[in-house]
């Protein structure tokens, strides 16, 4: 009997995946039957995918919300749907985009229509993939430029440090003093020492 299985992906651990949920429910999909990977859509390379590509069956059905879902590899998405429709054997259903629905008009207008809706909204998913990465970079290089920083910021080393070293230098005091005199920790201490040895 076949099976109807859902796919949910989202970039980022953080990002919800709600919405998905809800479409794919409203579509008949049992919550049994989805699988969820939280990463980026730029390969396949996804460990959920990846399970659900080897329960796929002839005649199944894969629903999902957007193209962008499945992935965002102009390449790859045209590679993963030739395989799954045609070696696989399974039906494909794109809930936003009625016309990539393969369980409907399976004639060769149909199916010419599809593949070119395919290859539309495969070629904009990867644009969109590429815009956020030139916005990110384009935001980073903004933030730089007003003198943002990332990170734990640098301590600045004050006359404690200084004392202390000279002292630790001189025999006077061990290390580990040293370290505990100027609210250092050990290995914290050693590493500025060699840097101002």
């Amino acid at each position: 009997m076949p099976t109807q299985y859902g796919y949910i992906r989202v970039s980022t651990q953080e990002q919800h995946d709600d919405r998905q949920r809800i479409a794919l429910a409203e579509a008949g999909v049992s919550s049994k039957q989805l699988f969820i990977d939280k990463q980026s859509g730029k390969d396949f390379d996804r460990p959920q995918y990846q399970r659900l590509l080897r329960k796929l069956k002839p005649g199944d059905t894969l629903v999902v919300k957007s193209i962008d879902r499945l992935g965002r590899n102009y390449a790859e998405i045209q590679e993963q749907w030739r395989i799954l429709t045609k070696e696989i054997g399974i039906d494909i259903c794109v809930l936003d985009m009625p016309l990539l629905d393969t369980k409907k008009d399976k004639d060769l207008t149909g199916t010419l229509i599809a593949d070119i809706v395919l290859q539309l909204l495969s070629y904009v998913a990867e644009t969109e993939r590429t815009m956020i990465r030139q916005r990110q970079a384009e935001g980073i290089a903004a933030a730089k430029a007003r003198g943002k920083t990332w990170g734990k910021p640098k301590r600045q080393l004050d006359k404690k440090f200084f004392d202390a070293l000279a002292a630790w230098k001189a025999g006077e005091i061990t290390c580990t003093q040293a370290a505990e005199s100027c609210g250092m920790t050990l290995s914290n201490f050693r590493y500025h020492a060699r840097k101002h040895a």
